[in-house]
């Protein structure tokens, strides 16, 4: 009879029995086996500080201007956090004991205009764990959702559950306005996904020493946990913080009294009101106050104007019309973009007011006959010309783009 020549359980008693040569071994065991080697290995991490390449700022947005154009100032900070980031995971501790505390961010911008991006870009470049985790997804400890705690399970899966190198990482929660206090009075519904989640949050924030559900989703009691200390932890959070532009006009309104009140309203960008948010904006939107201690790094990212619009659709190595070109010309056919046509793509773009976003939606409805037909046809060259562009265009409800 086959049994496990380890255990000694038989086919019967064991879920799996692997064959081997001249033996076999049951699930059991495998597991076992596994924990072990996971004991003895653990002290052993991948992660070293010393593999680290430290790049200077400049060189940090440098890299990020390759990819994401515009928003220069929010690439300056990014870039300085993540600078500062290196630096104090290096730094030694002293005789001064002088302590460098982290200085987690908190970007605020319109749909489209690169929060995502800015992220994506900097993780190509970095040598600790990076993750991208939504906090729409986010209720308080018993609701249906997924706990606070389940920020973390992704950090340590790009660590490849490497603790100590995940508590060295960077986290970016992105769609934090989702999770706003939905009202000034709390207490009259139960807000299980806004002002409990910013509490939870906290902990995470300020750096503590956190289980971490390994697998993710809700915790439960026979579940074993991983504690993941956070202080090393940098946090960047984005979001669109829709409407906020009315608690910041109000804020200058009222701010702005006495004689002079008309003639420094005047200097003030009304189109691009976002330049001058501060943390009682944030407040006055729904964030509560402990929350916004915690991200002492506050910018902004500004609508993209029309000339950003454009060279987003040409320049980055990853622009949207190379990735059209490339795609084509792995069929063999060479694709062109009139000058034309590609101001008409962004002239829909600022009438809709799509942002970057929309850049790729109205690009995908213009080009999806093409890219259909073309491969399957004899042709060696296509040209994008606006009058095609319109007539594509034209079928395309633009409701529905803005809507995506």
């Amino acid at each position: 009879m086959d049994k496990c020549s380890f255990c000694g359980r038989t086919k019967k008693e064991a879920n799996l029995l692997i064959a081997g040569l001249e033996g076999h071994i049951c699930d059991h065991c495998i597991e076992q086996a596994h924990n072990i080697l996971q004991e003895e290995l653990g002290n052993k991490s991948s992660f070293s500080l010393d593999s680290i390449k430290l790049r200077k700022p400049d060189e940090i947005k440098n890299f990020l201007d390759q990819y994401v154009i515009g928003q220069d100032r929010a690439k300056k900070i990014l870039s300085v956090a993540v600078y500062n980031h290196y630096k104090r995971l290096m730094q030694k501790h002293e005789s001064d004991d002088v302590e460098i505390e982290k200085s987690n961010i908190i970007l605020v911008g319109e749909t489209g205009t690169g929060k995502t991006l800015l992220a994506r870009t900097i993780a190509r470049m970095l040598h600790v764990p990076f993750t991208i985790v939504d906090a729409t997804v986010l209720t308080e400890a018993g609701y249906v959702g997924e706990d606070i705690e389940s920020l973390l399970t992704r950090l340590l899966q790009s660590a490849d559950y490497d603790v100590k190198a995940a508590e060295k990482g960077i986290v970016f929660i992105d769609e934090l306005d989702k999770i706003a206090r939905k009202g000034d009075n709390p207490s009259i519904t139960r807000d299980v996904s806004g002002e409990g989640v910013q509490q939870g949050l906290l902990k995470l924030l300020e750096g503590s020493v956190v289980n971490v559900p390994p697998q993710g989703g809700r915790k439960h009691p026979e579940q074993k946990m991983i504690p993941v200390d956070t202080k090393n932890i940098l946090f960047i959070c984005g979001g669109a913080f829709e409407g906020i532009e009315k608690k910041i006009a109000h804020r200058l309104n009222t701010a702005v009294v006495g004689y002079n009140a008309s003639r420094t309203r005047d200097h003030y960008d009304k189109d691009d009101l976002l330049k001058y948010i501060a943390p009682q904006d944030l407040r006055a939107y729904g964030l509560i106050p402990e929350i916004i201690g915690r991200l002492p790094v506050l910018t902004h990212l500004s609508p993209l104007d029309r000339q950003a619009l454009r060279a987003i659709l040409t320049e980055p190595k990853n622009s949207i019309t190379k990735q059209y070109i490339k795609l084509l010309a792995m069929d063999g056919i060479e694709l062109t973009f009139t000058p034309e046509a590609l101001d008409y793509i962004v002239d829909k773009a600022i009438e809709f007011k799509l942002g970057a976003r929309g850049l790729r939606a109205i690009c995908e409805a213009i080009m999806i006959d093409a890219m259909f037909e073309l491969p399957s046809g004899n042709l060696q060259e296509f040209t994008v010309n606006p009058d095609y562009a319109a007539r594509k265009l034209e079928r395309v409800d633009m409701q529905v783009l803005k809507a995506s």
